[in-house]
């Protein structure tokens, strides 16, 4: 079921991009709240070993195995993120189409279901409507989430490019938004929606702790939906 075929006006998501395997004790967290998530995968990078440089410290950057795929985010969703993670804006549309749709393809083979979502690659300007325009016409993805969060809990009619409230590392905000979401009262269809890498929760210490947190307060609430965005937004 998703949220506008049930009676509860108010919707709570995730989106977490890259694949990487700290995705496997986000999960764990979500799991023990009863919360669901949506994990965007780039195929063409499944199994890759990294390392990355945040805050002065030698963060993992580890990718799934395809193999493993399945398995991992079991109960969830699993969204695209394209073959590469390249800047979309920048590339001629027959490879934005193949970037776009090859990933989803790879992906829904792996998984076992149609992927139909995606989240746009890169920081900045990472989308346009030249983008989504041509992902709506040559690809079989029906949603996509851009990284402008906009604090909103208000349902949006572009799904193409999507902005999520709020990200997950502005652990402040976060919290007054989930207090105000929770408390609200509401009349028609609101959704609460994160976002983030589950990697960044390795730059410091306590930030697993932030979250968990706020997991505690957005969970188990009577009258909150809690489900994948393709249940939320479609």
């Amino acid at each position: 079921m998703n949220f506008k075929e049930q009676e509860k006006l108010k919707a709570v998501t995730f989106s977490y991009d890259d694949g990487v395997t700290q995705d496997i004790r986000l999960i764990e967290l979500l799991n023990k709240y009863g919360l669901k998530c949506t994990f965007n995968l780039n195929s063409n990078l499944l199994g890759k070993a990294g390392m990355l440089n945040r805050n002065g410290k030698r963060i993992a950057h580890y990718k799934i195995h395809p193999n493993d795929v399945k398995t991992i985010y079991d109960g969830h969703e699993v969204a695209a993120h394209t073959l590469t993670h390249p800047s979309l804006p920048t590339l001629e549309e027959s490879d934005i189409i193949h970037q776009v749709e090859q990933d989803r393809c790879n992906l829904s083979q792996l998984v076992g279901y149609e992927v139909v979502g995606m989240a746009y690659p890169g920081g900045g300007v990472n989308n346009d409507d030249r983008v989504a325009g041509i992902i709506k016409e040559h690809t079989g993805m029906k949603y996509s989430r851009t990284i402008a969060s906009n604090d909103s809990f208000d349902l949006q009619s572009n799904l193409l490019r999507f902005s999520p409230t709020v990200y997950h590392l502005d652990f402040e905000k976060m919290m007054e938004l989930g207090q105000k979401f929770v408390e609200l009262k509401a009349e028609t269809h609101k959704i609460f929606y994160i976002w983030g890498h589950s990697y960044e929760m390795d730059y410091e210490e306590d930030y697993w702790v932030k979250l968990e947190e706020f997991l505690r307060l957005i969970a188990n609430r009577n009258d909150i939906f809690y489900g994948t965005n393709k249940e939320v937004l479609l």
